[in-house]
């Protein structure tokens, strides 16, 4: 399994091909549909990103101290955004994801290509992620 950083050093390379912010949306359509569903069962309001324009639930689940997300978005460039976080963070040990950092994002220039709203919602899914880390990791404790 790579590293968070090896995750995120990929994303910007693959986003680094397309000349324009149209190919990039596109990419990102396209990485929504291939992102591991969450159960119906888990479309709970404990699972809902607050701070979104668009709804969002994510779901954590721990296998042999790494976590793992399933999500999904009734917005499919959020869905995209969700399955580029989901593809960086699952699958990463509760202290890596709490340690790393998301430059990444700036570096492809997705803040800066959102509506605030959208923008808003992007910061509220990585604290999300980074508070399942943190819960995860104080019951391992």
């Amino acid at each position: 399994m790579n590293s968070i950083k090896e995750i995120q050093e990929e994303i910007v390379d693959e986003f680094s091909i397309f000349e324009d912010w149209m190919q990039r949306y596109q990419y990102m359509i396209d990485l929504g549909k291939s992102l591991p569903l969450i159960e119906e069962k888990y479309k709970t309001d404990d699972k809902l990103i607050r701070g979104c324009q668009s709804r969002v639930w994510v779901h954590p689940e721990m296998k042999d101290g790494k976590l793992y997300f399933t999500a999904d978005s009734d917005a499919i460039i959020t869905k995209g955004i969700i399955a580029i976080l989901i593809r960086v963070f699952s699958g990463q040990t509760p202290k890596a994801i709490m340690e790393s950092d998301t430059d990444f994002i700036d570096e492809i220039g997705l803040k800066e290509h959102l509506s605030p709203t959208r923008a808003n919602g992007l910061v509220s899914m990585i604290e999300k992620i980074k508070i399942y880390a943190i819960n995860f990791q104080a019951k391992m404790n």
